[in-house]
């Protein structure tokens, strides 16, 4: 609680800051962080050789790099949200008119969606402006964090502009609890599950865990899946691009949705990847024996 107390004049102080001098921060920040404390530098380092083993160590130095400068800038920018005004807020982050023409047919057709994501790009200015521009109420599946105070800040950031928030556990029930609304509901498909209930897959040259939950909600609900990327323009300006993965989830097969969204993410994080969140411990977790292997394995030695 002190920590929070004695952080919270600092972090509306940053904040408020102009833009000019606010990225100035972000520049300090970096060096900061990149040179004299070495954030997860080691664990960056790995996951980037791991998922580009053609990449010259060159070229993987250049990449990390420019993941830190743009890490330092999106950090800082979650900040903004704090006091960022609307109008500011949709100018530095816009839909595409093709994501508007895509969102405002779903709209008028009165079909709610579910939207799939990374964390690429600064996730959090784009849920603002969906809320601002969207004519959908958009809710936001989340892990609420363990400090009750910066869960709280968090919150009241995400809330601002009239996003909802819904917590992982409570996801399904929550949707059908608004089924008669008009709802977008974001899921950033790109977290860490228990490897015993995950989609395993190949992602970035590397077996890889993948959330079922998104999938399987999708083809209950039937809601249309919609993936959505938010490409950096230029130093803080975005866009928010959308794509329409499956019209009638349900109609799919096991598997298919899971593996069409976590084929568009490694697409954009391939073409820039600077932008995708490498410090996660994403690969932290190993595919489960399956238990008939396990046991000819055990009987043979």
């Amino acid at each position: 609680m002190l920590t929070y107390y004695i952080l919270l004049p600092f972090i509306y102080l940053i904040s408020l800051l102009p833009f000019p001098v606010f990225y100035g921060l972000c520049d300090i920040m970096f060096v900061l962080l990149y040179y004299v404390i070495g954030y997860r530098k080691k664990v960056v380092l790995q996951n980037l050789q791991n998922a580009f083993p053609d990449k010259s160590p060159q070229e993987i130095e250049q990449i990390r790099r420019r993941f830190y400068r743009y890490f330092c800038d999106l950090l800082l920018e979650t900040f903004k949200t704090l006091t960022i005004s609307r109008e500011t807020a949709i100018k530095r982050c816009k839909l595409t008119p093709e994501a508007q023409a895509l969102f405002d047919r779903y709209a008028a057709e009165n079909s709610s969606i579910m939207i799939v994501m990374g964390h690429y790009g600064n996730w959090e200015w784009a849920g603002n402006t969906f809320s601002l521009q969207g004519k959908h109420h958009l809710y936001v599946v989340y892990h609420p964090l363990t400090n009750k105070y910066f869960n709280g800040l968090m919150y009241r950031m995400r809330t601002r502009f009239g996003t909802g928030l819904i917590a992982m556990k409570d996801t399904f029930r929550d949707m059908v609890a608004h089924k008669s609304e008009l709802d977008a509901t974001a899921f950033i498909a790109d977290q860490t599950p228990a490897p015993t209930s995950a989609y395993w897959t190949d992602f970035l040259n590397q077996d890889t865990p993948v959330f079922q939950g998104t999938e399987k909600i999708a083809r209950k609900m039937n809601y249309p899946v919609v993936y959505v990327r938010v490409q950096r323009v230029k130093r803080g300006y975005y866009e928010i691009s959308a794509r329409t993965l499956f019209d009638q989830p349900s109609a799919t097969k096991d598997g298919e949705i899971t593996a069409a969204h976590t084929k568009a993410l490694e697409q954009d994080i391939c073409a820039h990847p600077e932008y995708w969140l490498w410090s996660h411990r994403r690969w932290k977790h190993k595919r489960p024996v399956p238990v008939k292997e396990a046991a000819v394995t055990a009987s043979a030695i």
